[in-house]
């Protein structure tokens, strides 16, 4: 009941607006029309053109075929063209009773001044054009465009007609839906409720009976479009739509067509097929296709070839065919269609470009600096390697010689070594002598005994000790670092060089930080840095024959670093020896070979420290190492 007042409010509506329009053209038309008269008389060939549009001049898809034709005519024309359209809009509802004023509009306004020719776009207009010609433009040449052959009624054409027609094979589109969605078992066909789009209603199921029981045919014809979106965003499974025409829907409520179709896409469930060239890219998956360009061609010529004074009886053209295939690529994405389910010939548009397509030139540059970096890095690696090996036989060639070095250093502190051995050995052996005399007596004071092995074990101890450090330093073990207290490395150093400084007449100090000094580095490779530097401090005393003969080694905590010092009260070194005392082969020793101070240098740097050495103000040289604190 509802929808019954809708329509009888929007015809009523439409009736006074059309009466309205009326009035204010009228009255347009009778200022304007001396111009017109005007215009034709100083130019001599303004051709008037009256475009009669079927349901509204932006409803699609009559209004793609309008602009594409209009767009031809002003294109080819000759001549100045006056277009002038008006819209039959009685073709949106099945009462024509709207019709008697829109005829006496037209007739008050071209009465005395017909157009030069009527071009009536869809069946509508085309139907309206002949009903009334004989009131309206008995002697004009019509153009009637964009209707399908079925709706062409031949007994009412004149010969003064031109029928540019297109023949729809619905069957057609129909195999090539389920071409190429095999599994398709529903349609659901929305269309509108027009009196044009009644008759496609029947004209369908009629078309489409030989598919029998293949499919399952739903029809929305009976639908309101809210219904229609509804039942598309819950269609079963392999299900597909397919978008016939919606002008009118069953609740009398009037629609464009493109802003239908972008609304059911937006809800749809289901791929979304159609002929209709003029929605293709708007939402459909495509297939054969109406030809509007061939359509809109045939009839600017048409037009133009009636303007040109040729006679339109002798204008014939046959129905337009479909054209092949075409399909929208982003609805193939969309949907999952397979490109091999299309037909031979057709059509893919709207493809996206592959990224290699798009970014080619910088994908090309960004291998080239790929391959490049590639190229670099590999060298690099190389080099690294090299260097990596070159490190350890380096690394090896300086542990061979500061073995070599350090037993030059034992050479050097065999005084000192056998006077360490010597005292715990003698010492062992008297008290040995004295536990014998004493357990030969009748009553042996075995306390003192006691007290006597006790000795015997400590210089036992001690004599091992003494062994192991020689041992230590002699042994050639490869560079291992592991994390020490440099307090007790240095004490051990100077403890297998103390008795040679004592032979010497040499004072030989060691005050440690009493605070632990934590450091990485290898203990005997430090060692051996340390020994050096002093059995180096003793020969230059030695040899300066000074009256103060004294070495001090000392430890302190300096700006996060450990620091070793070696001083002594030598006569130090010339100025220009200090720039290469630590140069290979260096040496102001007679005998020397100038490794000593170059092995030690490599072993401090090797443990990331620094060493360095200075003349004291008060004489003397000192000897300075660094070395980085454990964090």
């Amino acid at each position: 009941m509802s929808g019954r007042k809708s329509r009888v409010a929007v015809k009523l509506r439409t009736a006074w607006a059309t009466w309205l329009g009326l009035g204010l053209l009228l009255a347009a038309c009778i200022l304007s029309g001396g111009a017109d008269a005007a215009q034709r008389d100083a130019r001599g060939e303004l051709k008037r053109v009256l475009v009669l549009h079927s349901f509204g001049r932006e409803f699609r898809p009559w209004s793609e075929y309008a602009r594409s034709i209009k767009a031809g005519l002003e294109q080819q024309s000759t001549w100045p063209l006056d277009i002038q359209e008006h819209t039959l809009l009685s073709a949106r509802f099945n009462n024509p009773d709207p019709e008697a004023p829109f005829v006496a509009y037209l007739h008050s306004l071209y009465e005395g001044a017909p157009p030069d020719i009527v071009l009536a776009i869809g069946a509508p207009a085309a139907r309206f054009a002949q009903r009334y010609r004989a009131t309206l433009f008995p002697d004009t040449p019509m153009v009637l465009t964009v209707v399908e052959d079925r709706l062409v009624q031949r007994a009412d054409l004149a010969d003064n007609d031109v029928v540019v027609s297109a023949h729809l094979d619905f069957m057609a589109v129909f195999n090539t839906i389920l071409r190429v969605l095999p599994d398709t078992k529903t349609v659901a066909i929305v269309i509108g409720a027009s009196p044009l789009e009644k008759f496609w209603t029947d004209a369908l199921k009629r078309d489409l009976k030989p598919l029998g029981n293949r499919v399952d045919l739903v029809w929305y014809s009976d639908l309101s479009f809210e219904e229609m979106l509804a039942r598309a965003a819950k269609l079963p499974p392999h299900a597909v739509l397919f978008w016939g025409l919606l002008s009118v829907d069953a609740a009398g409520i009037g629609h464009e067509g493109d802003i239908a179709l972008r609304s059911l896409h937006a809800v749809a469930n289901a791929p979304i097929f159609s002929y209709q060239d003029p929605f293709f890219g708007g939402g459909t998956v495509g297939g054969p296709m109406q030809l509007t360009a061939e359509t809109s061609r045939k009839t600017v010529d048409a037009v133009m070839r009636i303007l040109g004074g040729e006679n339109p009886s002798t204008i014939k053209y046959e129905p337009i065919e479909f054209g092949q295939p075409k399909y929208d690529w982003r609805e193939l994405q969309r949907w999952g269609i397979s490109e091999s389910n299309l037909p031979p010939g057709s059509e893919i548009l709207f493809r996206e470009p592959t990224i290699w397509e798009r970014y080619r030139w910088q994908m090309l540059l960004i291998t080239a600096i790929i391959l490049v970096q590639s190229g670099l890095i590999s060298g690099l690696l190389h080099e690294r390697r090299r260097r990596v090996v070159a490190e350890i036989e380096s690394r090896q060639r300086l542990t061979e010689l500061a073995h070599i070095t350090r037993y030059s250093a034992v050479g050097e502190l065999t005084t000192s070594i056998a006077h360490e051995l010597n005292q715990p050995l003698g010492s062992i052996l008297t008290n040995t002598e004295t536990a014998e005399l004493m357990l030969q007596g009748s009553s042996p004071d075995i306390k003192e005994i006691r007290l006597i092995l006790a000795d015997i074990r400590r210089d036992d101890q001690r004599a091992s000790e003494v062994i192991r450090r020689l041992r230590s330093i002699l042994k050639k073990t490869p560079f291992e670092i592991e994390n020490i207290e440099l307090n007790e490395t240095v004490r051990e150093a100077i403890g297998l060089v103390r008795a040679v400084a004592g032979a010497r007449r040499i004072t030989l100090t060691f005050t440690p930080l009493l605070a632990d000094l934590r450091v990485k580095g290898d203990p005997i490779q430090l060692q051996q840095v340390v020994l050096n530097l002093i059995i180096n401090a003793m020969d230059a005393i030695s040899d300066a024959n000074t009256g103060k003969r004294e070495i001090s080694v000392w430890t302190v905590r300096a700006d996060g670093a450990a620091e070793v010092n070696v001083v002594d009260t030598g006569p130090g070194m010339a100025a220009p020896d200090l720039a290469k005392l630590f140069d290979p082969f260096f040496t102001t020793k007679p005998q020397g070979m100038g490794m000593g101070l170059a092995i030690a240098k490599t072993i401090v740097e090797a443990h990331h420290g620094t060493i360095s050495a200075t003349n004291q103000q008060a004489g003397g040289a000192c000897f300075t190492i660094r070395l980085p604190l454990l964090r």
